[in-house]
């Protein structure tokens, strides 16, 4: 009778810290994501820039403000 009721209690605390893994992975997963994003925004606006002064205009930070509206 004892086992039986350890074993429940070892099975319970195991579903338990499966159950916080998966989410922690899930807040790693979505701080990446947010990362990401962040990062691709900022790289775009870093092109449009760029484009803009290769293009020899010299007030590209125009651009860059219409851009973001």
């Amino acid at each position: 009778m004892r086992r039986v009721r350890f074993e429940s209690i070892r099975d319970e605390a195991a579903e338990e810290d499966r159950l916080t893994a998966s989410l922690a992975g899930l807040a790693v997963a979505l701080l990446v994501v947010v990362a990401g994003l962040f990062l691709i925004q900022h790289l775009r606006d870093k092109a449009r820039v760029e484009d803009c002064l290769m293009a020899g205009r010299f007030n590209c930070d125009a651009v860059l403000g219409s851009a973001s509206r």
